[in-house]
């Protein structure tokens, strides 16, 4: 399922050609929205990053979903026997792969665009990675939920945002955040690691009734 999603993003090219610019606009527009006070961009700039991502994600996961209402794929899952765990498992793995991705780039981006320093890359790199998992697990439970709706576009967002909320407080080991020490930092990626828990759970039980159902 993951290779199947990840082949089709690459043959199209929509993460390329359109996720990652609309990612990279959005940090210009931060950017020259709150260039003229230097010193509040790089402390907003752990959260500006996120809401980057986050918009982008919204958009990359409606892609993936939107694929499958085309020429009945849908039907096809819901007639293969595929075990509902492991279409969950797959298809938030070729979302997190692309999210991963996505915030590599964005990161350089924010580095160089915000004049940021990495004050603790092990926190970077663990919250980054924790919170990729929560957003693909989030978005892969609400993005089937609204897949079969007539409303979808509009549901999706409403949807994904607040559930996305916690990974937008900022990461805490990006210099000019606000957890410049360690010991204040652990704490945020410890609700990061509950909020991937309980979506990556959800997804796991509620995954293949919910596709059954659209």
């Amino acid at each position: 399922m993951a290779g199947k999603d990840l082949r089709i993003e690459a043959r199209s090219r929509v993460a390329l050609n359109q996720v990652l610019p609309f990612a990279g606009i959005v940090l210009l527009l931060f950017a020259f929205a709150l260039d003229p006070d230097r010193g509040l961009l790089p402390r907003v700039a752990p959260g500006l990053f996120w809401v980057a991502v986050l918009l982008a994600g919204l958009l990359a996961i409606s892609r993936a979903f939107a694929v499958e209402g085309e020429n009945g794929v849908r039907d096809a899952l819901r007639l293969s026997g595929l075990d509902g765990a492991a279409v969950f498992c797959g298809k938030a793995l070729a979302v997190a792969a692309q999210l991963l991705v996505l915030e590599l780039v964005l990161g350089i981006g924010v580095v160089v665009l915000y004049d940021l320093h990495l004050h603790h890359p092990l926190v970077v790199v663990a919250a980054s990675l924790i919170a990729t998992a929560g957003l693909a697990a989030a978005g892969t439970v609400y993005g089937v939920l609204a897949a079969g709706l007539r409303v979808r576009e509009t549901l999706f967002p409403c949807s994904c945002c607040p559930s996305w909320r916690p990974s937008c407080s900022g990461d805490p080991g990006l210099g000019g955040g606000a957890g410049d020490a360690p010991s204040e930092a652990w704490p945020w990626v410890e609700l990061l690691a509950v909020f991937g828990v309980i979506y990556v759970t959800m997804g796991w039980l509620a995954f293949g009734p919910l596709l059954e159902e659209t």
